[in-house]
């Protein structure tokens, strides 16, 4: 069962996080975003295996506005190649119904 969607992403700092989250909140794409922590990120890259500092964040919105809210992400991502999942999520009847009302 899927009454929300958590898109989760990527960024090379917590600034460029929380510009890009604050204005999908402001833009009613996304309900809520939560900025997690710094991570160790390790992934190959044009032939070769790096190692990044990156920082997370997670976007809860409905299923309806998922992809619209991946691709408003990666418009204003700084990577050329950000890593933008969606994930269905059950939340219940009172979080849904929140998200709901705080998207457009």
């Amino acid at each position: 069962m899927s009454d929300i969607a958590i898109v989760h992403a990527t960024f090379a700092s917590s600034e460029e996080a929380e510009t890009i989250g604050r204005r999908m909140v402001e833009e009613r794409i996304a309900a809520c975003v939560n900025l997690l922590g710094p991570c160790t990120s390790i992934y190959r890259w044009q032939g070769k295996v790096e190692t990044a500092t990156e920082h997370r964040a997670l976007f809860k919105t409905t299923p309806q506005l998922a992809r619209e809210l991946a691709d408003q992400i990666a418009a204003l991502h700084g990577y050329d190649l950000p890593v933008i999942e969606i994930w269905p999520a059950a939340a219940g009847d009172a979080v849904a119904g929140w998200i709901d009302d705080s998207t457009r």
